[in-house]
C-alpha cells in the first residue's frame, strides 16, 4: 500500500509539473497593449472592450493598459512591439493594414511576419456612411454627386492603405467617379469630420458606428460585405446596390515583439481561447456584428500569407501599386 501511495504522489507531482511547465509564462505586470490607431478608433475600441471582458472573466492576474501608438498607417506601433523583442509584458492588436502598409511602401522596415504571431480574433465587415440629412439616400446617390462635382466631395479614413481608401479606389475605378480622401488618425475624429460637415462619407466598422447610428446621426447606404449583416436587414451589400467591387476584408488579432519564448506564447492563446468561449465574447460579437475568426498561432501565421495574396490583388485592382 505505501508503494502504491508513493506511486500516487509520484505521479501527481509528475502531472502538476507537466501542468506548471505547460503555463510557463504568468505576467507579473501590467500587459502593455499597443494599439496603431487613436482612441475611437478600431482598434482601440476592440482592445479597450478586451481589456474590460479579461478583466470581468478574470482571465489575467494583472491589467491590461492600452496604448496608442499612430503614424504611418501601422508603422509605428509595428515598430514600437519590434523594439520590445523579448518582453513578455507586451502584445499588440493588429489589422489587415499592418500587412498592406508594407506592400506599397518600401520605407516599411516591419511587418506582421517580424513579429510573433499570437491569435486572429475577429473578421470584422464595414459599412458606407453619411450623415442623416445628407441629400444621398443610396450609395448611387452618391457617386451620381460625386461624377457631377469631381473631386468636391470628401470622405474621412485612416491611412492610404486602410480599408477606407482601398474601397473608395474601387469604387472610382468602377465607377469614374472621383473624390477626395482626407486622412485622420483617430477613429473619433474621422466621425467627428462626417457630423460637421466637414467630409460627406466614410467607410466605418459597425463597432465604430454603432453609437451614432443608434441614435440616428449617420445613414448606412451600403455594406462592404459578401452578405447583409443581422444588424441591417434592409441595407444592400455593395454588389446587392450595383457596385462589382470585392468586399474588402478586414481582419482583427493579437501579435507579440519577436524573441517571445513558445510558453509565452501558448499562456496567451489560452488566455485568449477561454475569452472567445465566454458568455461576454458572444455577446460583444453579436452587439458589434463582428464575426468570430480566432485561429491560434500556427493557423494565423499560415493566414498571414493567404490574406496578403489576397490584398495584394485588391490593392492592384484598385489602381495602387505595389512594392512587395
Amino acid at each position: 500500500m505505501k508503494e502504491i501511495a508513493a506511486l500516487a504522489v509520484m505521479a501527481f507531482a509528475g502531472s502538476f509539473v507537466e501542468v506548471a511547465f505547460a503555463q510557463g509564462f504568468q505576467p507579473t505586470r501590467p500587459i502593455e497593449v499597443v494599439v496603431h490607431t487613436g482612441p475611437g478608433g478600431g482598434s482601440d475600441l476592440l482592445a479597450r472592450a478586451v481589456a474590460l471582458m479579461v478583466e470581468k472573466e478574470k482571465l489575467l492576474p494583472v491589467r491590461m493598459q492600452v496604448v496608442n501608438k499612430t503614424g504611418g498607417g501601422a508603422a509605428v506601433a509595428a515598430a514600437y512591439l519590434a523594439e520590445k523583442k523579448g518582453d513578455p509584458n507586451t502584445i499588440g492588436f493588429f489589422t489587415g493594414v499592418w500587412l498592406t502598409s508594407p506592400l506599397t511602401s518600401a520605407e516599411a522596415r516591419v511587418s506582421l511576419k517580424d513579429l510573433t504571431p499570437v491569435v486572429r480574433l475577429v473578421l470584422e465587415p464595414a459599412v458606407i456612411a453619411v450623415k442623416t440629412d445628407a441629400p444621398y439616400k443610396t450609395l448611387a446617390d452618391f457617386v451620381a454627386a460625386a461624377r457631377q462635382h469631381p473631386g468636391q466631395l470628401k470622405q474621412s479614413g485612416g491611412s492610404i492603405t486602410s480599408r477606407d481608401n482601398v474601397v473608395r479606389q474601387l469604387l472610382q475605378k468602377h465607377t469614374g467617379a472621383r473624390w477626395a480622401f482626407i486622412s485622420f488618425p483617430g477613429g473619433g475624429e474621422r466621425m467627428a469630420a462626417l457630423l460637421g460637415g466637414h467630409v460627406n462619407m466614410m467607410v466605418i466598422e459597425p463597432a465604430e458606428a454603432g453609437e451614432h447610428i443608434r441614435a440616428g446621426n449617420i445613414r448606412v447606404l451600403a455594406q462592404v460585405s459578401d452578405r447583409r449583416l443581422s444588424g441591417f436587414p434592409d441595407v444592400p451589400t455593395l454588389k446587392e446596390a450595383g457596385f462589382d467591387v470585392p468586399a474588402v476584408p478586414q481582419v482583427r488579432g493579437v501579435v507579440a515583439p519577436p524573441g517571445i519564448p513558445k510558453e509565452n506564447v501558448a499562456y496567451w492563446e489560452d488566455v485568449f481561447l477561454k475569452l472567445t468561449r465566454s458568455n461576454s465574447w458572444r455577446k460583444f460579437l453579436d452587439d458589434n456584428q463582428f464575426e468570430d475568426g480566432y485561429q491560434n498561432a500556427a493557423e494565423l501565421a499560415r493566414f498571414y500569407d493567404e490574406f496578403t495574396d489576397r490584398m495584394r490583388e485588391i490593392l492592384k485592382d484598385a489602381g495602387i501599386k505595389t512594392v512587395r
